[in-house]
Formats: structure tokens, sequence, C-alpha cells
């Protein structure tokens, strides 16, 4: 018998995700957001607590890998799908983490219908994918200020200007 990490239970498919949401629409606000969240740092862990703050159930829609390849380019993710989903779920604030694959997380926040939409503040909420539908059923839509300093862009880069500072030449 494999015992599977508490966290895990957290890692669901857009299915699983409906049937365990569906018990707690009436009584608990639905917070969603989604990002590719490569290489987790604390301006990710910041805006998942404040969005986590805004009800009582966080969604967390991650990209799939060949997503972030599309949005990010052929060198990202840098982590894998299993592993970004695995350390999302491993926070106490994320109540479920499911994936997608489209370009855009349209379907799944029209399947998800939160209560209240989620993304940082370099997207002015009237360019946040699902905005529309959300504000359409009565939700609310937050564009919440980043943690500066904090960039997987940035960190990404460092790590490489020092690889190319230590690799001799």
């Amino acid at each position: 018998m494999t015992v599977q990490a508490g966290y895990a239970r957290k890692i669901v498919t857009r299915d699983q995700l409906l049937e365990r949401l569906a018990p707690l629409r009436e009584s608990r606000g639905v917070v969603f957001t989604n990002g590719c969240f490569d290489l987790l740092h604390p301006g990710h862990v910041d805006l998942l607590e404040r969005a986590a703050a805004l009800g009582s159930v966080l969604v967390v829609g991650l990209n799939a890998d060949d997503s972030v390849t599309g949005l990010k380019g052929p060198a990202r993710p840098v982590t894998p799908f299993p592993a970004r989903a695995a350390v999302l779920a491993g926070l106490g604030c994320v109540d479920f983490v499911t994936g997608f694959s489209e370009p855009t997380p349209i379907e799944l926040i029209r399947a998800v219908a939160p209560d209240v939409l989620v993304k940082g503040g370099d997207w002015p909420v009237e360019t946040i994918v699902g905005a529309d539908e959300v504000l359409a059923r009565g939700g609310r839509v937050k564009s919440l200020p980043l943690l500066e300093g904090h960039s997987t862009t940035a960190a990404i880069a460092r790590i490489l200007a020092l690889q190319a500072r230590e690799t001799p030449g």
C-alpha cells in the first residue's frame, strides 16, 4: 500500500476539482488564480496568501509545461509540472491545484465559476482573462500589488549570469 503525501490530495483533475468544490460553494467563497509558478519565490507565496484571504477556498490553475513553453519560450519551464504542482499544493493557503494546457485559463475559469478572480498587479483588471465572466456573475476581480524584488525571469537571469562567470571561457 502506498501512502499519498497530504499535499498530493490537493492536486486534482478538472473533474475532481468540480466535484470537490460542489459542497463548498454555498458556504464558502471560491477564489481562483492561475499562473506558471516556475521557480516558486516569495512574491508568489505573498500573492497566494493574499488571494486566499479573499475567500475560503483557493484554487490555483497551473499552466501545463507546453503552455509555459508557449508563453515563456523553449527554455521554460525550468521546473516540470508535477514538481510545480507539488510545491504549490504544499502551501497551507492553497486548497486545490489543477492544470490546464490551453493558451489561457478561460475554460477553467468558466468551469470553476469563482467568486473572486485574482492576478498579480502586473495584470490590470481589464486585461485579466475571465474577468468579464466573473463580473457578469456578480463576482469580484482583483489585481493585487506584487511584492517587489521577486521574479522568476530575473532569478533565472541571475543563475545564468553566475554560471557564465564560473564557467571557464
